[in-house]
């Protein structure tokens, strides 16, 4: 996976943009940056002269660790095997995924999770976690189409918070695209809304 980081301690150059747009075509990649809602107002005219603009919004919701909702009723397990979680995963995002699921699942430090039918033991969606000093990032919810609207990542996520909690978190995060059920399901576990990640393009 080709990506570059900046550390955020301040704005970009005109400079450093050229050379992001140098690594993405490198990598055969559209030019595409990822910025907090936080940084926007200082970064925004720097993007507009530079020719980018806003394509897609994600909210970021956070989770103090004090208050968790109820552990779940429904099954729910370690995947150990990354093959397989990434194929579990890929069958709610889409086949064309597996491959960065792979990657996802490859991660020295991700803790996959599959959630399982009641009786069956059939998985019927997937999740992982990262936690980081006191931080749990919670990302990859995916939902096979047979297993939606059965509470399969309500379970998931309010696995991963106690979980989180348990290995020394006291904050968890997770980015989610407005308006859909997974943001009803972030609300519904306790998160509140913390700022948006804004994608730019070039125009």
């Amino acid at each position: 996976m080709d990506i570059a980081w900046f550390d955020g301690s301040r704005l970009p150059t005109p400079a450093e943009l050229r050379e992001l747009e140098a690594f993405c075509r490198d990598a055969d990649q559209p030019v595409t940056l990822h910025a907090l809602s936080h940084v926007a107002p200082s970064l925004l005219p720097l993007l507009r002269a530079e020719g980018y603009a806003v394509s897609y919004v994600l909210h970021v919701y956070a989770h103090d660790l004090t208050h968790l909702p109820e552990r779940p009723a429904l099954p729910i397990r370690p995947e150990p095997d990354p093959e397989m979680w990434a194929r579990l995963s890929a069958q709610g995002f889409g086949e064309d995924t597996l491959n960065i699921m792979r990657l996802v699942g490859r991660h020295p430090h991700v803790q996959r999770f599959a959630a399982e039918e009641e009786e069956g033991g059939q998985v019927i969606a997937t999740a992982a976690m990262q936690v980081t000093e006191d931080v749990a990032a919670l990302y990859a919810a995916s939902t096979v189409p047979d297993g939606r609207g059965r509470g399969a990542q309500t379970a998931l996520l309010a696995h991963r918070l106690h979980l989180a909690r348990e290995q020394g978190a006291a904050l968890a995060s997770v980015f989610v695209t407005p308006g859909t059920p997974s943001e009803r399901n972030i609300t519904r576990a306790g998160f509140q809304l913390a700022g948006m990640r804004l994608t730019f393009a070039r125009l």
